[in-house]
């Protein structure tokens, strides 16, 4: 598939995160990883595509004082330097997507698990798991340049944790700071690499996606069975990235 498709995928990828509370991320780097082979540039464009798809949402949380720092401060005060020191590890070609392909194989699984889900009984987090929660999927976004919304939004769904709109708002600013953690420890290793004649395309693409998305969510239209398709080519994409980088196997 050549290049000039992929503003166009990234749209109705943007589109489709958006609208359940997510950046993308871990699409993005599905798609990126069949196309290039530069992990760095794989990591700095996802990372940097997860902001332009979360902020609109962010902002609109905040404004409708949806997100409450008081219930989220544990989460961001752990994941923000975790992940910008993730972001700094200086990884092999061959580690980093046997990481990547791990951290997608998860992410179709929590994806599955957001739209197949059967809540159990509520549970609060005390502010130590919450730090220790936070911290893991910040390093782990910070590693393979996905958000980490993905990981974190799930698993608070299912322990019925707070109600999805309360979760969706942390998912949101959550993808966002450590989004930003990320980007910040690539510069500041020397490894954030851009393809610059193709990320305005990219930008473009997913900020209108992430416009009509958040609005197909206003209107509560239904994405479910996009969002298992969607789980399925993440999960399919992360077995691939697995087996290629470690095994040598071509599927």
């Amino acid at each position: 598939m050549p290049l000039e498709y992929l503003p166009l995928i990234f749209f109705f990828i943007a589109l489709f995160y958006s609208s359940v509370g997510f950046g993308g991320g871990s699409s993005y780097l599905a798609i990126l990883s069949i196309f290039f082979t530069d992990f760095y540039e794989i990591r700095s464009t996802a990372l940097l595509l997860n902001i332009c798809v979360v902020s609109m949402s962010t902002i609109i949380f905040i404004r409708h004082r949806v997100f409450n720092f008081r219930l989220f401060w544990p989460f961001l005060l752990s994941s923000i330097p975790l992940a910008f020191l993730g972001a700094q590890f200086n990884l092999s070609q061959q580690i980093f997507f046997l990481i990547l392909g791990g951290a997608l194989v998860l992410s179709g699984l929590f994806l599955m698990l957001k739209f197949l889900q059967h809540t159990i009984e509520s549970k609060d987090f005390l502010n130590h798991k919450k730090f220790l929660l936070g911290g893991f999927v910040g390093l782990l976004s910070g590693i393979s340049g996905i958000g980490g919304g993905i990981f974190l939004s799930p698993v608070l769904n299912i322990v019925n944790w707070a109600n999805p709109r309360i979760i969706a708002s942390l998912a949101s600013v959550f993808i966002l700071v450590n989004s930003i953690a990320g980007l910040v420890g690539l510069q500041m290793a020397g490894t954030f690499q851009i393809n610059y004649d193709l990320i305005y395309k990219l930008i473009i693409a997913v900020i209108l996606g992430g416009i009509i998305g958040s609005y197909l969510s206003s209107k509560k239209f239904n994405l479910k069975f996009l969002g298992i398709l969607t789980s399925i080519l993440v999960f399919y994409v992360g077995i691939r990235l697995i087996l290629l980088h470690g095994f040598g196997i071509k599927i």
